[in-house]
């Protein structure tokens, strides 16, 4: 089934604004609380929320196989579960029914009051029950960075790093859309030069810059989905703002890896961006700089040209941009983690979230971190307002946005939105 949707010359009867983030070509998906209280599946064009429960039960989904509650749901699990061809399928129709030469919906007031909501109208909720999260460590330029602080530049890399997608399984109990504000953790840290931890607020709290992509029900136990046929099993991508704190992460990292420095909190911009809508942004991945094995093996371009920034905003100041990257340079793609990740028979199920690791370019300015922005804090970052960051300070709001652009054509991600507020306190 051809991609309908993409048509770059399509316009909408809907007013969309000239860089917004949401032309009808994009078309994501998301849940969301209406004026009346009631959680429905939807999608948004411009600055209009649709109401994608209400569009089937008024029949604009006739001749599409889809149960009657679908779209009646709190998540989108259901709807991922049923595979790329009804993802198309939806995608498709929903550009026919909102294009500019389409007067079905436009002409007929009573529908267009039950199905589009202002944004103000609505409230954004997690988009999916997240079963299983995993995080990846897949930017070069990130890992390099990282272990050259804490290793020597010769030994930056480990041995496995230019071998296999490293990752680690998180926790999803704390993954929050955006909007939602997180407290510093507390917990363990070493001080310098002390042979004894402390316990306490972490000091060196810290975003990450990453996507997410979020799967289908994909494989057996047991059966490994092959790096081809990958991307069969991705329904879309997210913004991800991967907390982390670093003196916690520190001291508790060996043997096992990350813990409590990073499940206290991930952020997930609300709106999913399918990969049909990414598909003409496709791009090479970076050459591999050694051999890889043949099930990493694989044909084509399967990374996207997907334009990065994070911003701080100090409590009642404007922002400030501090970091400018993009999802392209990530040297093992979402097939190769997909395909890794299932290699041993690891079941992957509708909703579930792989993080693609902090994304860090080559440039100081691209780096996906403040450890690496500030290198460990050597380095301050002044703010528009006069201040200097380090990490993170208590009343901050870390921002995120994405987009491509190409041929006049522009498909976000929105922004995901965190504040950090001070630690816990029971009232």
């Amino acid at each position: 089934m051809p991609i309908s949707a993409n048509n770059p010359d399509r316009k909408s009867w809907l007013h969309v604004d000239k860089n917004s983030d949401f032309p009808i070509q994009n078309i994501p998906f998301g849940v969301f609380l209406t004026r009346d209280d009631i959680i429905t599946i939807g999608t948004r064009i411009g600055d209009t929320a649709i109401d994608l429960g209400a569009l089937h039960q008024l029949g604009y989904f006739d001749g599409i196989p889809l149960t009657d509650d679908i779209f009646l749901q709190d998540t989108l699990n259901d709807f991922i579960a049923d595979g790329r061809k009804t993802w198309r399928a939806v995608r498709n129709r929903i550009a026919q029914i909102f294009d500019a030469e389409n007067t079905a919906l436009k002409n007929n007031k009573q529908h267009k009051e039950t199905v589009l909501f202002r944004l103000d109208e609505i409230e954004m909720q997690l988009p999916v029950q997240i079963g299983d999260y995993t995080d990846f460590y897949s930017s070069i330029e990130h890992a390099t960075n990282v272990g050259t602080m804490f290793r020597g530049a010769d030994d930056a890399l480990m041995p496995n790093w230019l071998h296999i997608p490293v990752g680690y399984h998180g926790r999803s109990s704390s993954i929050i859309p955006s909007g939602i504000p997180i407290h510093r953790p507390q917990g363990q840290t070493l001080p310098l030069n002390a042979t004894e931890p402390v316990f306490g607020p972490s000091k060196l709290v810290d975003f990450e810059l990453e996507m997410a992509f979020i799967t289908t029900d994909a494989n057996d136990l047991g059966e490994p989905i092959p790096v081809n046929e990958a991307e069969e099993y991705i329904f879309g991508l997210v913004l991800f703002n991967d907390w982390s704190a670093r003196d916690i992460q520190k001291w508790e990292y060996v043997p096992l890896g990350p813990f409590l420095a990073k499940n206290f909190a991930s952020s997930m911009s609300p709106w999913i961006v399918t990969l049909d809508a990414l598909e003409p942004y496709r791009v090479e991945s970076p050459k591999p700089i050694k051999p890889q094995l043949p099930y990493l093996q694989y044909k084509g371009k399967k990374s996207f040209d997907i334009q990065l920034e994070v911003a701080i905003q100090p409590n009642g100041s404007k922002e400030t941009i501090v970091s400018k990257s993009n999802f392209k340079y990530m040297y093992w793609n979402m097939s190769q983690q997909l395909a890794h990740h299932t290699v041993n028979g690891c079941p992957v199920n509708s909703g579930d979230l792989m993080g693609s690791g902090t994304i860090s370019g080559p440039t100081p300015d691209s780096y996906g971190s403040m450890l690496e922005l500030t290198w460990r804090g050597e380095k301050p970052i002044k703010m528009n307002d006069g201040t200097e960051r380090t990490f993170i300070n208590d009343n901050d709001t870390v921002i995120l946005r994405g987009h491509c652009e190409k041929d006049g054509t522009r498909i976000g991600f929105g922004e995901v939105s965190t504040k950090l507020l001070p630690p816990y306190k029971k009232k």
